[in-house]
């Protein structure tokens, strides 16, 4: 079936990237009016290559290939989290640097975000472990199945970004032309880091900024 052309989709499509030296996570989801659906999801399997060299090769094809068939808008990507020892990481680096290098090539744009910053965006705890990542995914995207786990790492990359950008697209539109907007750049820096805010009797508790920035939005929205 031939992909529908940009100009008349209902809303974004996003890449979502979930790099490894040995199994590749892709997603593809469609963001319009606050809700996701997946277009595709995988578990891409690179052990069948010979060598490192070529499983990295393997990384450039394959979303290459992806990119040609969905013909996403955007990509998003996640970020090196350091665990292991430095060879484990280097490779990771490694593979995510293939994968880069075949988004830049189709001459789109990358996001990259850190993984507690994908799961406190998607599961609402930057803690959360693979089987709530995919379970979140599943509710979100209306998947029959749960998805695989790289896949599902992938697709919550995807639907992290989705969920970023909406948000501040709507601080965005709060003010008007020629005016300032102090709330607009307070969540610009938080988008950079992590904030902890007052929860009443459970203490402390992690906020990231699309939450922030949703609320912002809507506390915008209802003014008059």
């Amino acid at each position: 079936m031939p992909d529908t052309p940009t100009a008349q989709r209902p809303g974004r499509r996003v890449l979502g990237i979930d790099p490894g030296s040995r199994v590749l996570g892709l997603a593809v989801i469609e963001f319009s009016g606050g809700r996701a659906r997946c277009l595709g999801l995988t578990s891409h399997s690179l052990i069948h290559h010979d060598d490192f060299a070529a499983r990295m090769g393997g990384v450039f094809d394959c979303v290459s290939d992806w990119i040609e068939t969905h013909r996403p808008d955007e990509c998003a990507i996640e970020q090196i989290f350091v665990h292991g020892g430095p060879g484990s990481s280097l490779k990771l680096a490694q593979a995510r640097g293939a994968a880069l290098a075949a988004i830049v090539r189709q001459g789109l744009s990358v996001a990259e975000y850190m993984p507690a910053t994908i799961k406190q965006a998607v599961v609402g705890s930057g803690r959360a472990d693979k089987e709530q990542v995919a379970h979140m995914v599943q509710r979100l995207t209306g998947l029959a199945e749960r998805p695989s786990a790289d896949g599902a790492d992938a697709a919550a990359v995807a639907l992290c970004h989705c969920y970023r950008s909406h948000a501040f697209a709507g601080v965005e539109g709060v003010a008007q032309k020629g005016q300032k907007n102090p709330a607009r750049e307070i969540l610009r820096e938080a988008s950079q880091r992590r904030y902890r805010r007052r929860s009443d009797s459970r203490g402390w508790r992690d906020s990231d900024a699309a939450t922030l920035m949703a609320r912002a939005a809507a506390k915008s929205g209802g003014r008059k």
